[in-house]
């Protein structure tokens, strides 16, 4: 069983890495709920105040070679509202494989009492390093399995962000630029290419009661990724008292996902979920753990006193 585990795992680093074909590339997160950032530029600056978010998934755990994720990211307003900076550090690792990017976003917001109309862009570099060594290979001289190391592959993205006191919607495509890395500089069929990626994300806030102590947040994630089959998230948690939420979501790739969070201070916030796999992966892996922690600030000089929305406000 271990065996046809690390064959799958082995493969699909393959496809991963081939020029002919895109496998997936940029980490999936479940909880981009509590920090879009990571899926949309525009989002930058949109909590007002100094928001910094840590997150790490640990995705088909038991599954040798199988992909894990970490995130550092930050974003503010900067000097006035309707501006907004942010940062977004990834260090993602899947089989022999590693992709640590680090991209800087800035956002532009046009704002009225009843909705803002954000814009962002989004540019850095990711650097890409392979080692084979803890590979059982048949042929050591095979020129599509030599190590190399921080392959530097720049790019840039876009997106746009719209929001009411009840609804959001988002489009975003993060990575506009195809570029690729050759492990072999002889050939090109052995090119790492990065696949341009499409995410539309709707949502809202429906209060259950007058006080708005129990709103309802249902929303959908459409993510696309060329030559992959498309990915739909759908989601509905309960948020209590803007303290708590609890949630379930069904992606029809290959997992039905439950999430929590918790606010911890006025500061802290806790997240967690948990991927239940309902792919064929599910006879090697137990699921995929994913933690949120973000701390939220205000500083005076920047920030003043514009209202900050609340955790669960997006």
């Amino acid at each position: 069983m271990m065996k046809r585990a690390i064959f799958f795992i082995l493969l699909g680093c393959a496809c991963f890495f081939t020029q002919t074909t895109h496998g997936q590339q940029y980490p999936v997160y479940s909880q981009y709920l509590f920090n879009p950032l990571v899926i949309n530029p525009a989002y930058a600056g949109s909590h007002v105040q100094l928001s910094a978010t840590a997150m790490f998934r640990n995705q088909w755990v038991n599954l040798d070679g199988a992909p894990r994720t970490a995130s550092l990211s930050m974003h503010s307003t900067l000097g006035r509202p309707s501006v907004g900076v942010g940062m977004l550090i990834t260090s993602d690792k899947i089989g022999s494989y590693t992709n640590t990017s680090m991209f800087g976003a800035y956002s532009y917001s046009i704002r009225t009492p009843e909705w803002k109309l954000s814009f962002g862009l989004q540019a850095g570099f990711s650097l890409v390093s392979a080692d084979y060594s803890e590979l059982n290979l048949d042929d050591f001289s095979d020129g599509s399995f030599v190590n190399f190391n921080n392959k530097i592959r720049p790019n840039f993205g876009a997106g746009v962000y719209y929001q009411t006191k009840k609804l959001y919607a988002g489009f975003s495509i993060p990575f506009l630029l195809n570029t690729k890395v050759e492990n072999n500089l002889e050939t090109v069929f052995t090119a790492i290419k990065e696949a341009r990626y499409y995410y539309l994300n709707v949502g809202a806030f429906l209060p259950i009661n007058r006080m708005r102590t129990a709103v309802l947040h249902p929303s959908v994630l459409i993510r696309a990724q060329e030559q992959q089959p498309l990915s739909l998230d759908v989601n509905l948690d309960l948020i209590l008292n803007d303290v708590f939420s609890l949630g379930v979501s069904y992606r029809n790739i290959d997992a039905v996902i439950t999430y929590m969070s918790l606010k911890l201070s006025d500061q802290f916030h806790f997240g967690y979920s948990y991927d239940w796999t309902t792919s064929d992966l599910n006879q090697f892996s137990k699921g995929t753990h994913e933690f949120m922690l973000n701390y939220r600030v205000r500083i005076r000089k920047f920030h003043g006193s514009v209202e900050c929305p609340s955790f669960y406000e997006h």
